[in-house]
């Protein structure tokens, strides 16, 4: 098997546990160590494509809304005006470190039909600018994740990963990696390493393990992984509360779960 080392091109997801506080506010200090960790990653020559959730929050806050909203029309207010904010973000922190982000808003429609050969274009071309592509579902028009409530970004990354033909695709939680038991739960739980195969049993055990925070649970990751297994992609889980630790897992110090595609 390769190195984490050596995996050049890598789609990393960020999801409202890693970006926000328990208020469901900006982590300002986190997001800024996420930046600089991955702006770092792409000096040292990786190639990085970031998939990020947190319009909806940010809209909140941009908006002075203390509850998310209940309905579709409202989440749509808030994704829309959070966009702009998460973009500003990325860009202002990005460019500390001379690097250049851009938006690419999809749809899971966009990318099953045959528009997305001109998304696998675009984002080839940024990437050979050296500019990071910051990927989110397009929450104000595509309703779906909105109304469902099914974590569609853990998807939606697989797929990016699939459509960039990544060598790894990292996402960070807010949990450790894939556990025997659920470790919100269970004081005796205990990580799972390596898994090289997507099995009942394995499936039983994601069963019920929610994210404190975001909208999807382990279940949902193990679909992303499913995903990007078809297309021969091997998927890192591992907890975005730290995110100085993807040093880790670069330097080959294994760190969350690995799930290798055999």
């Amino acid at each position: 098997m390769r190195k984490i080392s050596e995996r050049k091109r890598i789609v990393v997801k960020v999801g409202t546990s890693t970006l926000t506080h328990k208020t469901g506010l900006l982590n300002i200090r986190r997001v800024e160590q996420l930046v600089k960790t991955l702006a770092d990653l792409h000096n040292a020559g990786h190639e990085v494509v970031l998939v990020s959730s947190g319009a909806i929050g940010l809209g909140m806050g941009k908006l002075g809304l203390r509850e998310r909203p209940q309905d579709t029309p409202g989440k749509q207010a808030c994704a829309a005006v959070g966009q702009c904010e998460l973009m500003y973000m990325y860009d202002n922190l990005f460019a500390g470190y001379s690097i250049t982000v851009a938006q690419m808003l999809l749809t899971k429609y966009v990318l099953l039909e045959d528009r997305r050969c001109n998304v696998e274009n675009a984002m080839e071309r940024l990437i050979a600018h050296r500019v990071i592509p910051v990927i989110n579902e397009n929450d104000t028009v595509a309703i779906d994740e909105l109304e469902l409530e099914v974590g569609e970004n853990d998807s939606l990354a697989a797929i990016v990963a699939t459509i960039a033909k990544a060598d790894l695709l990292i996402i960070m939680s807010d949990i450790d990696g894939l556990y025997n038991k659920d470790p919100h739960k269970s004081e005796d739980a205990t990580l799972i390493p390596v898994v090289n195969e997507i099995t009942d049993d394995i499936k039983a055990l994601a069963s019920g393990v929610t994210t404190r925070f975001g909208t999807g649970g382990m279940i949902t990751k193990l679909n992303a992984v499913e995903i990007a297994y078809e297309a021969g992609i091997d998927v890192v889980l591992m907890n975005g509360r730290h995110p100085k630790k993807l040093y880790d897992l670069f330097e080959n110090k294994m760190t969350g779960t690995l799930f290798q595609c055999s």
